[in-house]
């Protein structure tokens, strides 16, 4: 999405956000304390029943850690909490219309492949269902019909990525793309490509398919040695570049998107050299927070732009900071 004003104010908007979400927490316990009195604050004395459907691909680490933070929130707001996630738009969309003939109190949806979602979030709103949308797609978000966004914008993300690479002393290097068609990663290449100051070639690799992905990197480094950078889009991906890199005797520096607690590990060991983090717990924490808010006291956070949750670039010189929370499964 293009870069506006409001979003390169990252650090802050996710501190003002955070010191939103917990006020709301302490107000929602403090009329008559916990779990009962947000059962008293819920419309009608009911639980309230949300959905997330995502576009994940099994394997993904990634989501884990965004359910993590969504099920702390449910937990904390005796939400009803339901998961299901499908890397095929089509099929993504079918999972949203299940959620909405189940009759769910909100949605929260991704919009990785936004014009196979827009139809059925229609239909969701038209059924007075509220939608956030988190991750991807933040510039369809709101003319789609959803009332907030929490996530990073993927431009400045991949603009922040490539600048990176390029203080690591790459001149080629390859961006690796491990879900065609998903606008979101498309735009972390292209904004890595914009500051990068080198060579970046896109390679497009089959994502679920993580044996199809180390040979086709492989291949690719084995083809051409001049390569000396490869970035890619989430942590799975980071860890088997570095056994392609080892395995090839390739001299190729790695960088990567999204933190877990092996990728932790292997920044401060040298073998990757940067993450970018978008925060995806925080993303789940407040999409569920949002809607929670919404239904109970009609709060919108965001202010109809998206509520950034990142990037933050993490290397050796601040890797050991979050690997506590690392080991624990939320960064």
């Amino acid at each position: 999405m293009p870069a506006t004003p409001h979003s390169r104010i990252t650090r802050p908007t996710a501190a003002v956000l955070a010191g939103t979400l917990a006020l709301a927490a302490l107000s929602a316990c403090s009329s008559s304390g916990g779990k009962k009195a947000e059962e008293s604050a819920a419309p009608g004395g009911q639980r309230l029943k949300i959905a997330m459907v995502t576009h994940s691909g099994q394997g993904d680490t990634f989501w884990d850690i965004v359910q993590k933070g969504a099920k702390a929130a449910a937990v904390k707001s005796n939400v009803e909490f339901l998961y299901s996630a499908d890397p095929d738009g089509g099929k993504q969309a079918q999972l949203v219309q299940t959620a909405i003939d189940q009759k769910v109190d909100g949605i929260i949806v991704t919009f990785a492949k936004p014009d196979a979602l827009k139809d059925v979030v229609a239909r969701a709103t038209a059924a007075k269902i509220p939608v956030v949308s988190i991750n991807s797609g933040a510039d369809v978000s709101a003319r789609y019909g959803a009332v907030a966004h929490f996530g990073q914008d993927e431009r400045i993300a991949g603009e922040a990525a490539g600048a990176q690479l390029a203080k690591i002393g790459a001149k080629r290097a390859v961006c690796v793309i491990h879900e065609q068609g998903n606008v979101g990663l498309e735009d972390r290449c292209a904004g890595a490509k914009k500051t990068f100051g080198g060579d970046l070639q896109n390679l497009f690799v089959p994502g679920t398919n993580m044996p199809q992905v180390k040979s086709s990197l492989a291949a690719k480094l084995q083809t051409d040695k001049n390569i000396d950078g490869v970035l890619t889009l989430g942590a799975p991906f980071a860890a088997t570049a570095v056994d392609v890199v080892k395995e090839t005797g390739s001299k190729a520096k790695i960088g990567t998107f999204d933190l877990n607690k092996d990728l932790i590990a292997s920044i401060r060991s040298g073998a990757i050299q940067y993450a970018v983090d978008q925060q995806p717990y925080l993303q789940g924490y407040a999409a569920v927070d949002g809607l929670w808010l919404l239904k109970n006291n009609g709060n919108v956070l965001g202010g109809g732009r998206p509520v950034l949750t990142g990037p933050a670039i993490v290397t050796k010189d601040n890797a050991a900071a979050l690997e506590a929370f690392a080991n624990r499964g939320t960064r």
